[in-house]
């Protein structure tokens, strides 16, 4: 069974049993009206007139990945909504150690987003950024090699000349967002708004969405609940330090099938 379950009544039986089309997803997950830079907004440094947010997948005990991978967790309609996530989006902002472990690759132009795209003002596919400290990253993958648009890499003043002086030899645009080696995760959502990519998404990993949960910085949750038990000791979809009162989020959508739960939830 496939349906939509609002927040209201919880009931929509025209949508039970169907597949939805790219476009009602592309409209159930549209993004905001975005307020103008500089004007007061949530998230992040104030008024940097982004919107930031996340894509995770959950087992229900909890689990973030299986093996050290979130495919485990997942399933087809789950990729649908990740791809269309993707196509919404300015910029895909990422963990180095979830581009390592998943094998990323460059975002690609999709043709079912192509006119909703072009009306937003957005080029065919979105940047995607890598938030790296050290920069130890395959500067020879696809991801570096053969983007449709440049890759970036976030990183602090003080990462390591010589792979900064890499990462640009590879074609990649390096943004400091951060005084010391590491990025600061306030900067690094300002610097991406600053390029007029305001449409942010976060793929994670748990350590990434934990330092933007503990920043401040995260407006809104796609979860999957993925019907699954895992068991063991993976990572929850959010690591790090805790933060000193837990941060609130409401409902703003759920979405069913084969047992899998798709929520949208913002801060409120």
């Amino acid at each position: 069974m496939r349906r939509l379950l609002p927040v209201t009544d919880m009931t929509e039986p025209e949508t039970a049993g169907r597949e939805w089309s790219l476009d009602e997803l592309a409209d159930a997950y549209a993004y905001p009206e975005l307020p103008s830079a500089g004007a007061a907004g949530s998230g992040g440094e104030a008024g940097d007139g982004a919107w930031l947010r996340a894509n995770m997948v959950s087992s229900l005990d909890g689990a973030g990945q299986h093996d050290g991978r979130s495919q485990p967790l997942s399933s087809e309609e789950d990729m649908r909504i990740f791809g269309t996530l993707r196509a919404l989006a300015d910029v895909v902002v990422v963990g180095a150690e979830t581009v390592r472990l998943e094998g990323y690759r460059p975002a690609r132009a999709r043709e079912a987003f192509a006119a909703r795209r072009e009306a937003a003002g957005q080029g065919p596919a979105p940047a995607i950024a890598v938030v790296s400290a050290s920069l130890n990253l395959d500067f020879s993958l696809p991801l570096f090699t053969e983007p449709l648009v440049p890759t970036l890499v976030l990183t602090g003043a003080a990462a390591p000349a010589e792979r900064v002086a890499a990462a640009r030899a590879a074609g990649a645009e390096v943004l400091v967002a951060g005084d010391g080696a590491g990025v600061e995760p306030a900067r690094a959502r300002a610097v991406l708004a600053e390029r007029g990519l305001r449409r942010q998404l976060t793929e994670g990993g748990p350590r990434l969405l934990g330092q933007f949960v503990a920043a401040d910085a995260l407006d809104e949750l796609c979860l999957t609940v993925s019907p699954t038990m895992t068991s063991g000791a993976a990572q929850r979809i959010a690591g790090g330090p805790a933060v000193a009162v837990p941060t609130r989020f409401q409902v703003a959508s759920v979405l069913e099938q084969d047992g899998f739960l798709f929520t949208r939830y913002r801060r409120i």
